[in-house]
């Protein structure tokens, strides 16, 4: 009985259970009181009990005033008792975004609320009908200790998911569907609903913003893609060198470029920045040396710093993956080697038999996260160019080297239009969530989870 019970949905808990399963859905608790969980019960209705009042001291009227996100204007208003004009504060369309957005929390909070308690009581019932033990309040709870303890251990860290990530997440989505910019700006101005219009001015042909993103995005694709696999290369090829039979002293090599990754990266970027200026000592000691004319435009030229953020970033991320695939390295049986020698097999045909196959199945989940991750490497661009060099080809700030995530940044910080950073978000969100499931549902490491043959 109680595994049928559990197999039950809502619906026919409704038709199938009792009067009091019925007057449950209703008010909440009601059959968990009549089968003998009365602490239970009552602890239901008094949360039930608590959403009712929030809702009507201030969660109906949040709910509400998100269809419009306010109607009234702060204006001025001239006060006849001292004979001087004052301001009137009017509606705040960003609290009433926030409010709304916690009121929906919460009665979705309460929705699940109410169907766990409709399937306690559920539960409740047919164990007390199949003459089982029916557990109190204090049972249950000391469960929390015992063949519940998972759910105890996952209570705080879905509190803190939900409260410090979903509705922040939901807020920034819904404001990618208003006109939150640097004109709408509260509490002296409101923002109203747009709908799509966000995602067309970014999308369409033609528009300005289009003109902006498209090459925006077409930069970080090929940044992304450029930072992550010459950084992998680069890395498998220093362990490769470093883990050969004749090299010497691996521990040092090793310790040598670990040491580089204890220097915080934004520091470096700073510092490398500074010495590729155009005052900078690269270019001076190269005017100096008779190499050069002319200072070199390593971060005032598009090419040049393009080229440039990708050399630093690969300087930066090789020590990483050379530590990563030297562990690796040291995990491929020796007998596969010996048997390619046996075979007539060289230095080039193991690596692309053995080595190669076996480090890219192992590290394709590695090389998908760290690709995702230079779409969104703010640091890297923000700290050696800040975006430039800047160019009147695009809008709203956006420099030659930003990447998506850091012309979003601009667009909060230097002209307040959040609806379009909103938005922009939510297609990087997009494109790294289309990416990732495509290539770990196609990657070896997905489809043969046992090992590598």
């Amino acid at each position: 009985m109680n595994s049928i019970a559990k197999k039950r949905n809502f619906i026919t808990i409704f038709t199938k259970g009792d009067i009091f399963s019925k007057l449950s859905y209703i008010v909440l608790g009601l059959a968990n009181i009549r089968n003998g969980q009365i602490g239970k019960g009552l602890l239901f209705a008094l949360m039930q009990a608590l959403y009712i009042t929030f809702m009507v001291l201030a969660g109906g009227r949040n709910l509400a005033n998100l269809t419009t996100l306010g109607e009234s204007l702060q204006h001025m208003e001239f006060n006849e008792a001292i004979g001087i004009y004052e301001v009137k504060p009017g509606d705040n369309s960003m609290l009433i975004l926030l409010y709304g957005v916690v009121a929906v929390v919460i009665s979705v909070a309460f929705i699940a609320l109410w169907l766990f308690s409709i399937h306690s009581g559920e539960n409740a019932r047919v164990r007390r009908k199949s003459g089982k033990h029916v557990n109190s309040l204090v049972e249950d709870i000391r469960s929390l200790t015992n063949e519940n303890v998972h759910m105890l251990l996952l209570s705080l860290p879905v509190l803190g998911l939900s409260t410090f990530t979903v509705m922040p997440l939901f807020y920034m989505i819904l404001m990618a569907f208003t006109n939150y910019d640097q004109e709408h700006q509260p509490p002296g101005n409101l923002f109203d609903w747009v709908g799509l219009e966000n995602f067309g001015k970014l999308l369409s042909a033609g528009d300005r913003l289009s003109a902006t993103f498209w090459p925006v995005l077409g930069w970080t694709l090929i940044w992304g893609f450029a930072a992550t696999f010459t950084c992998y290369f680069g890395g498998m090829v220093l362990a490769m060198i470093i883990n050969s039979k004749g090299i010497k002293f691996k521990k040092f090599w090793r310790t040598i470029f670990v040491i580089t990754m204890a220097i915080p990266s934004f520091i470096t970027l700073r510092v490398v920045a500074t010495m590729l200026g155009e005052r900078g000592i690269f270019n001076v000691l190269l005017q100096q040396w008779g190499f050069t004319v002319k200072a070199l435009p390593f971060l005032s030229n598009t090419t040049w710093a393009r080229f440039s953020v990708i050399l630093v970033n690969f300087w930066i991320g090789v020590p990483v993956t050379m530590l990563m695939v030297s562990g690796i390295l040291m995990n491929i049986p020796e007998e596969l080697y010996e048997s390619a020698k046996l075979d007539g097999a060289g230095p080039f045909t193991m690596f692309r038999k053995i080595t190669f196959p076996y480090m890219w199945f192992v590290t394709t989940p590695y090389l998908i996260a760290n690709l995702i991750s230079n779409f969104n490497n703010f640091n890297t661009i923000y700290f050696m160019t800040g975006g430039e060099p800047n160019t009147l080809e695009y809008f709203k700030g956006a420099g030659k080297t930003d990447l998506l995530v850091t012309w979003l940044y601009k667009l909060t910080k230097d002209s307040n239009d959040y609806n379009l950073a909103a938005t922009i978000g939510i297609i990087i969100f997009a494109i790294s969530a289309v990416f990732t499931l495509i290539s770990f549902s196609r990657s070896g490491a997905m489809k043969n989870e046992e090992g590598f043959q």
